[in-house]
């Protein structure tokens, strides 16, 4: 999408056949953040989940000394107090307060509370902001919930969005990390919903280069609630989630031990594959193996493909319609009560673990094959590349992949949003069902290679080698 800043050099690259449009961030360009920033002397934050707090903690560093102040605003009673006081933010000095009052004196108020708080406090937030404000958000949630319910944004707001594509988590680490590599961060959309005052996209880059993004890219904020609420449920949580416990499974009804098990099927795929893709690109991860081990490849492949972007397609559907954004909703009533129980309680977890740093081909064709299907839906309803390779690859092995690796399923699932955690619950074992009843009939058959031909010539491979340049050097800490 075509967008130009009056602050921010703006590149053009070429994307598989298409033209996109980047600003590429870095620690040189904080200098320019309060010109950025026209008419902001106050951000406000509220809520201090993973998002709120790397976001609100981003945004003090890369705004010291520039006489922007960032404000937490938390509910009343927040749990979160003595957490974001222990970091720096302070009543007494103004930088923590009450939510609607930090609402009300922010030029500038990013609203980062839970999907579910938003809806349920949709009114009252929109009736403390300021006229000539500028709400942020980091999710095209609300925006949905907006439309579903035939409502609109408050008049004479302007509505920006940065949506990080990672996990809170991983944006305050590499943005650490980003002190000596600079640049380093995690890649951001953004979109622009309202624009009252002809500043919005400049304050959007602001935001996004404040927070460390090393580059960010345009998208509409219908786009990015379905590519982000789709990707969480398929490749990049519950897709991921389902793949490797029916993988172990697989292994160990066919005779191998409990660590044989979970070094084949999770820590291919947390490991090999996923530090493969992240440097290499997908393509590379069928080229590194011998010709047995690839045609075990192709064989997983063809077998998984359809499969795959069969149930990538029923969960956009449902996410276009509005089902899972009322289902989060719903649930999240019941979450107030009993809260979710960790992801991680199967003998994949709980039982004795190795990894040998070696790739099992069968695992890494079935989960090359979904990421690819993931890709190929969401191209089919016309998203730009840059959002298409970030919620359906990057995101997976710079931000997410790291966090299983680190531990278990249940440190990648649940530092994630509740809107996430709840769409991997319901998600992940229909892709279970999926390789189980579909996939593995099929490929202990001859599959139809016509999949692995079209891998072969996919431009997802041209467009990652035509981006891998903009992701710093660095791995994420965990």
């Amino acid at each position: 999408m075509t967008f130009t800043s009056d602050v921010f050099d703006v590149e053009t690259i070429e994307l598989a056949g298409t033209t996109e449009h980047i600003v590429r961030g870095g620690r040189h360009l904080f200098g320019a953040l309060p010109r950025a920033f026209a008419g902001v002397r106050r951000i406000g934050v509220l809520g201090w989940g993973p998002q709120g707090r790397a976001q609100a903690l981003n945004l003090r560093d890369s705004l010291a000394d520039t006489g922007i102040t960032v404000t937490v605003g938390l509910r009343p009673g927040s749990s979160s107090a003595a957490d974001a006081e222990a970091h720096g933010f302070h009543r007494a000095d103004g930088t923590l307060g009450d939510w609607l009052d930090v609402a009300a004196t922010s030029d500038l108020v990013l609203l980062l509370v839970s999907d579910a708080a938003q809806v349920a406090h949709r009114a009252e937030i929109f009736a403390a902001l300021r006229p000539g404000a500028t709400l942020g958000l980091s999710h095209g949630f609300l925006a949905g919930h907006l439309a579903n319910e035939g409502l609109d944004w408050p008049a004479g707001i302007s509505v920006i969005a940065v949506c990080p594509k990672g996990m809170g988590d991983s944006l305050r680490r590499l943005y650490r990390q980003g002190a000596d590599v600079d640049g380093a961060g995690i890649n951001a959309s953004f979109a622009v919903a309202a624009d009252h005052d002809g500043y919005a996209v400049d304050r959007a880059l602001a935001w996004s280069i404040a927070i460390g993004s090393p580059y960010t890219f345009r998208t509409t904020l219908d786009d990015e609630r379905l590519s982000d609420i789709v990707g969480e449920r398929a490749i990049l949580l519950g897709g991921v989630h389902g793949i490797v416990e029916s993988l172990y499974q697989r292994y160990r009804t066919a005779g191998a031990t409990p660590p044989e098990a979970y070094d084949r099927a999770c820590a291919t795929v947390t490991d090999p594959v996923a530090r493969t893709i992240s440097r290499a690109g997908l393509r590379a991860v069928r080229d590194g193996l011998s010709g047995p081990e690839r045609a075990d490849f192709d064989r997983a492949y063809a077998a998984s493909y359809r499969p795959c972007r069969d149930l990538v397609e029923e969960i956009y559907d449902e996410v276009a319609d509005g089902n899972e954004l009322r289902s989060v909703v719903l649930n999240s009533r019941r979450l107030a009560r009993t809260p979710l129980a960790p992801v991680s309680g199967s003998a994949m977890w709980t039982g004795e673990r190795a990894a040998t740093g070696l790739t099992d081909p069968f695992t890494a064709g079935v989960f090359v094959a979904a990421m690819v299907a993931q890709v190929d839906v969401l191209a089919a309803h016309g998203h730009p590349w840059s959002e298409i390779v970030n919620e359906s690859v990057i995101e997976a092995v710079d931000s997410l992949l790291p966090y299983m690796r680190a531990r278990d399923v249940s440190y990648m699932v649940d530092n994630c949003s509740v809107t996430a955690r709840l769409g991997a619950r319901k998600w992940g074992p229909r892709f279970a069902a999926a390789l189980d009843q579909v996939v593995y009939p099929a490929a202990d058959g001859t599959p139809d290679p016509a999949p692995v031909d079209a891998f072969l010539d996919h431009p997802v491979h041209d467009v990652l080698a035509r981006l891998a340049p903009l992701r710093p050097p660095v791995d994420i800490s965990v």
